[in-house]
């Protein structure tokens, strides 16, 4: 199954029910236990779009829509990073450096996200865990550029 096929999965088990629309300004939008996703727009971006929608639904409080907020914003961030680690993670970059990725078109292909997706996991860790995250044997650097290096 692709991540697509599992969160669609996943959202049907939580009663959360998910339809493919033409949507004019956003790529998905939730509304109580319903989630639309833009019809038009590729599977890997689709996966993208619903796992922060789902985020969004576990965490989100009422109507953010207004960004201008603290707390509407601190909610669109809880939600991002729900679906940046669902798809992603700390480990998940981990695996791409054991797989060898060379770069984040490698690593996103192999996580099978988006590259903005990608860039914007990261830059989200990096605001989360600063200049560099330690998980296992492992550090992972987010500056200058991405590198993972093998702790002995």
């Amino acid at each position: 199954m692709t991540h697509y096929e599992n969160f669609l999965d996943e959202a049907d088990k939580a009663g959360i029910t998910t339809k493919e629309k033409n949507l004019c300004s956003a790529d998905g939008r939730i509304k109580g236990n319903k989630i639309a996703i833009r019809k038009d727009i590729p599977e890997t971006q689709k996966a993208c779009v619903l796992a922060e929608e789902l985020g969004h639904y576990y965490l989100t409080v009422g109507d953010i829509s207004d960004q201008t907020k603290v707390e509407n914003r601190k909610q669109e961030c809880a939600s991002r990073l729900w679906g940046y680690n669902r798809m992603i993670g700390l480990q998940g970059i981990i695996n791409g450096y054991k797989a060898s990725c060379q770069n984040r078109y490698e690593l996103a292909k192999h996580l099978t996200v988006t590259e903005e997706f990608l860039q914007n996991a990261l830059d989200c860790y990096r605001s989360k865990y600063g200049t560099f995250a330690e998980i296992d044997n492992y550090i992972i650097f987010f500056e200058p550029c991405l590198s993972v290096m093998q702790k002995f």
